[in-house]
């Protein structure tokens, strides 16, 4: 196989300016300050997203809002961010040796991110973070909290996860550099550091989080069967969404680091395999957001998707007020599903001469997952309140068709 550029000596422009260390970074508190704007927009629409994920509620209206909070939070984080990166380039002048010689300064600032979240600083919500590391604790094993202690909270975050999946695997590669003798994290990213399967291995954490969270789901119903339940077969479907990353992955890891004669395979064999499960992940993935956690009826049966009582397509029940913003969602949704399920793979960093590129679809995808949590929240508050249908109808019945992600107790 050709040389990766990704491990080729030279540093392009855009690597020059923002090296890996600090995209990381800039791609983390821009999903701070995204999370900011959703609590933001949902609280004018009068959703209650803290009471959706069990968050402790304002006592006082002396307390600010959580959205401020979350505000106050992104832009403590932002302003070391933009300080560090003006002084790096200040001292590195757009200099290659500089730039990977002066590595210790976006790492740090890595570090300084995590402190943040850490240290117990009253000013910078100290209750809500300790919340979010104790979900993430939970979560990072698979794990799922209760229906009426949290649960729809470890969904979104687990869910959040899997976009961060190149992230992550980013994060894991620019720590390895720098601990390793004789490179640096500002260098040309070496993605094959810590072995040809380390990186893979990374990316595919979220979707085994969210894989055992669906099962243990399933597990919880087979004990406890409701009427609105079912048998859980709708918690196996999900889980086969998650697994069906896997095969992406692992091709790609094969593509990337084996010869395909060694497993039988001829590399045009071998890509055509990894495509078909590209998008059979991306349009099952499309699949799913769309009707089961947007619970739009797209894809149900004519006489749903008909029903003179909604506009062709969604639902009866909403509360964003214009019915392009669903249709806007759905196409945005579709483009982007398609195009991250091509950057999950590692492999096709060779296809990418500037890491500039990567950036971008890392940011795209956390800007799909910015818009997919409007519309899942949304559909969770709609659930919850019991309006999704009229009241003369039997939840989960529309029409005839019966479809139960129209429960509350769905799995997501």
């Amino acid at each position: 196989m050709e040389q990766d550029p990704a491990v080729e000596s030279g540093l392009d422009t855009f690597s020059l300016i923002l090296p890996l260390p600090y995209r990381i970074a800039v791609i983390f508190v821009l999903g701070l300050w995204a999370w900011g704007i959703n609590l933001h927009y949902l609280f004018i629409l009068k959703i209650d997203v803290p009471a959706l994920i069990k968050y402790h509620t304002r006592v006082s209206s002396s307390i600010p809002p959580h959205h401020q909070r979350t505000y106050r939070l992104a832009a403590t984080v932002t302003i070391p961010l933009i300080v560090s990166i003006l002084f790096f380039w200040l001292v590195t002048r757009g200099d290659s040796s500089l730039v990977r010689a002066w590595d210790i300064l976006p790492q740090s600032f890595l570090f300084l991110l995590a402190v943040f979240f850490f240290v117990p600083i009253q000013r910078l919500s100290r209750a809500g973070r300790y919340r979010f590391l104790a979900t993430l604790k939970r979560v990072s094993i698979g794990g799922i909290a209760e229906a009426d202690n949290g649960k729809f909270g470890d969904i979104l975050l687990a869910d959040v996860l899997t976009s961060y999946a190149k992230v992550l695997g980013d994060l894991f590669v620019s720590t390895c550099m720098f601990v390793s003798p004789g490179a640096s994290s500002t260098d040309k990213p070496d993605r094959s550091c810590g072995g040809a399967y380390m990186v893979p291995l990374i990316i595919s954490i979220p979707s085994l989080i969210r894989l055992r969270q669906c099962l243990i789901e399933y597990q919880r119903v087979r004990k406890h069967p409701t009427s609105s339940s079912g048998w859980g077969g709708q918690h196996l479907a999900n889980a086969l969404k998650y697994s069906s990353a896997f095969p992406v992955i692992i091709l790609s890891a094969l593509q990337r680091g084996t010869n395909p004669n060694d497993i039988g395979m001829s590399e045009a064999g071998l890509f055509r395999l990894w495509l078909f499960f590209v998008f059979v992940n991306s349009f099952y993935s499309f699949y799913w957001d769309v009707a089961k956690d947007w619970d739009l009826t797209l894809f149900c049966p004519a006489s749903v998707r008909n029903n003179p009582e909604h506009p062709w397509g969604l639902r009866r029940h909403t509360h964003f007020h214009a019915k392009e913003m669903y249709y806007g969602a759905i196409v945005i949704d579709l483009m982007l599903r398609c195009t991250w399920s091509f950057k999950l793979s590692p492999h096709l960093d060779h296809f990418n001469d500037l890491e500039g590129g990567i950036f971008v679809m890392e940011f795209l995808e956390v800007l799909r997952r910015w818009m997919w949590i409007f519309f899942r929240v949304e559909t969770e508050w709609v659930r919850t309140n019991r309006c999704l249908i009229p009241d003369d109808v039997q939840l989960g019945d529309v029409n005839g068709y019966k479809d139960n992600s129209l429960s509350s107790d769905f799995p997501k």
